[in-house]
């Protein structure tokens, strides 16, 4: 699963209307209907129970994030991502302007069995921004490029092979300590959810329903079982 200052805008874009939530002297939320209804849409209810949580958690993931950072943008923007077809999934990244933007599908909002793991899964994004996960990934990507690239010259390889000596560093590069983001992003996604007053724990539990990518080597995520044995040791410890 695959996770800014005064003035903060959390845009949620929902299945069936458009809703923006301000905060900053509390929450302003505008609705606007939407002109067709997505056939991947989750549930009205499936959708006033996600509102509720980005209500509740991004409050708090603004809050960590100004205070466990220095100039970086804290602003969230929070969107759901309708394309038809897409399995459930949560994403992190950031727009054009450098504002960090959290995704989640249709089919992740629909088939979350409660809110603690919205929550969780929230905070744990958000965690991913905090942390700085992307700058830190594209460093590495761009060091295991430029290291392939010498390899790659230094054995005598033509420009293609040079080429795919890059392309190989660099996503070993990008990957090395992708598992290692992951688990951090759980911990501090954890004190980010229990602070919102959901139960991390019982949010993690979505791990037990979906696939375990195991220990595999250059792997982009733990296993499954490490990843509730983080939340579990975090939650206990706050």
């Amino acid at each position: 699963m695959r996770i800014r200052q005064i003035g903060v805008a959390l845009l949620a874009v929902f299945a069936l209307v458009g809703c923006e939530v301000t905060t900053g002297g509390g929450p302003v939320v505008q609705d606007a209907p939407r002109p067709t209804p997505q056939a991947n849409a989750p549930a009205p209810q499936a959708v006033a129970r996600f509102r509720t949580v980005v209500e509740r958690v991004a409050p708090v993931a603004v809050q960590t994030c100004r205070a466990q950072t220095r100039n970086r943008r804290c602003d969230f923007r929070i969107v759901i991502d309708e394309r038809p077809g897409l399995p459930p999934n949560a994403f992190q990244t950031l727009d054009d302007s450098g504002r960090p933007v959290i995704g989640f599908t249709s089919a992740l909002i629909a088939n979350a069995r409660n809110s603690d793991e919205l929550a969780f899964i929230l905070g744990h994004e958000a965690a991913h921004h905090i942390e700085g996960h992307i700058p830190q990934s594209q460093r590495r990507a761009m060091e295991g490029a430029l290291l392939g690239t010498i390899v790659g010259a230094a054995l005598g390889l033509d420009t293609a092979g040079v080429d795919t000596a890059q392309r190989l560093g660099g996503t070993i590069g990008a990957r090395r300590f992708s598992k290692d983001f992951e688990l951090e992003a759980d911990r501090l996604g954890t004190v980010i959810a229990a602070r919102a007053g959901y139960d991390p724990v019982r949010g993690a539990e979505y791990f037990n329903r979906i696939p375990d990518p195991g220990n595999r080597f250059l792997g982009t995520h733990p296993p499954n079982a490490d990843r509730i044995e983080t939340v579990r040791r975090t939650a206990a410890g706050l």
